[in-house]
């Protein structure tokens, strides 16, 4: 069954390739697309195109297409051509004539749309709440390990001291900046644009008004031209703003990668979170990390996809669009599972105690010297060349009695203002 479907039979090879796997995709915009097809019944009954009678009928329906996606039993078969076109079937299969009501004041193009800002919506708050979860364990940890000293790195060399605090609560900061971006593409997806047709509204007198409000949408996209040219710019925004997360995410586990090898040795996990060799013993891989860092990194590059696919479109629907889902979707789903997995794995972090008198750190106390002499009285520069004379020479020893107070102080003011920014 095809939507447009006018009786004329289409060449298997054509319609073969413009379904692609559409149908695998839309099991996850099912739900939201019954949602939908609810709300448009009810504006349909309240502006007297059916019968409250046939809204009740249509209401019993749609829930029962409810119950078997929920348990797992809806399934799209290859005589359907999308999620759309099946669900309308099962309609009109068990109402008859009353099913074939509910495409009216409708096209497959708002149907789309609205399915998916929902399942855009939805997702980026789950998103939203699993960054928060990681967020605070992120944080748990960093007071953990506040007092523990962490060799700071600038250019891959030795720079100066950090701590492990400093460490995991940078990256719980970071996720703020991520979620600001969330929220704000939120707010862009937040918009209903159901009612918009094929692009250009209907000639029937519907009330987007209760679509709006029955879908929980804050507002509704009011120009219907531009609720077509908002599909693309939508996965554009959620692209950027995953893509950001992603980054940071990646960033984390490229260093827990570096830090858990042998030339720095500053972390490690329990032998049963890494992976072996086939022929090396020894080995204890950060495969879950690596996997982390090569999904992330994946996932930033779904910017630059939404961008060349949609970039120079006219206005009004075009057939491309139909290639944004699959990706954005998978990105969706990606994203939760590794938000899952990083929170569970980091809390299982062993942070090792770091032997700063071994000699590759002989250097990492070198400005605290030069605050020292600063401190006693003489000026910064001449304190910064008597301290780098004494590195030039080989008689510079580093002082380790002032161990970085200044580390405990910075971390507990950070994670007060930390708290004090994550969105609400």
């Amino acid at each position: 069954m095809k939507l447009w479907d006018k009786g004329i039979e289409i060449d298997k090879k054509i319609e073969q390739f413009t379904v692609g796997n559409d149908r695998e995709i839309d099991l996850h915009i099912a739900k939201y697309d019954v949602k939908a097809s609810l709300a448009h019944a009810i504006m349909l009954e309240s502006i007297g195109i059916i019968t409250s009678e046939e809204l009740k009928q249509l209401k019993t329906g749609l829930q029962s297409i409810s119950v078997s996606i929920i348990n797992g039993s809806f399934i799209i078969e290859d005589t359907f051509e999308d999620v759309h076109s099946k669900i309308e079937h099962e309609l009109t299969k068990t109402l008859g004539e009353v099913g074939k009501k509910i495409h009216t004041a409708r096209s497959r193009n708002d149907q789309v749309l609205v399915a998916l800002q929902l399942y855009y919506k939805e997702n980026l708050q789950l998103i939203n709440e699993k960054t928060k979860i990681f967020f605070d364990t992120l944080l748990g940890l960093a007071e953990k390990h506040k007092s523990q000293l962490l060799p700071g790195y600038t250019h891959l060399q030795v720079a100066m001291p950090s701590s492990f605090g400093l460490w995991f609560s940078a990256y719980a900061e970071l996720l703020i900046d991520d979620v600001y971006m969330l929220n704000a593409v939120s707010k862009i997806v937040d918009q209903n644009p159901l009612g918009s047709a094929a692009g250009y509204g209907s000639s029937f007198p519907i009330d987007r008004d209760i679509t709006t409000k029955e879908l929980n949408f804050s507002t509704l996209k009011y120009n219907v031209v531009a609720a077509q040219l908002s599909r693309g710019k939508s996965e554009r925004a959620i692209a950027s703003a995953l893509g950001g997360l992603c980054n940071t995410m990646s960033r984390f586990a490229m260093d827990i990668c570096l830090y858990m090898s042998q030339n720095f040795g500053f972390i490690s996990f329990p032998d049963e979170l890494t992976t072996g060799s086939s022929i090396m013993p020894h080995k204890k891989n950060p495969d879950v990390f690596e996997l982390i860092r090569g999904k992330c990194n994946k996932i930033q590059a779904l910017h630059t996809e939404m961008l060349l696919i949609t970039n120079n479109l006219p206005s009004g629907y075009h057939r491309d669009f139909q290639l944004l889902k699959e990706n954005i979707i998978n990105a969706f789903e990606d994203v939760k599972d590794i938000l899952d997995i990083f929170n569970y794995a980091i809390q299982q972090v062993i942070v090792k105690e770091i032997d700063l008198s071994d000699d590759k750190y002989q250097y990492l106390f070198t400005v605290d010297s030069i605050n020292n002499l600063v401190v006693e009285g003489l000026p910064f520069r001449e304190a910064y060349k008597k301290i780098g004379a004494e590195v030039q020479s080989g008689t510079y020893k580093p002082g380790l009695t002032k161990k970085h107070a200044h580390l405990g102080s910075m971390h507990n003011l950070g994670l007060e203002f930390i708290n004090q920014k994550f969105p609400k």
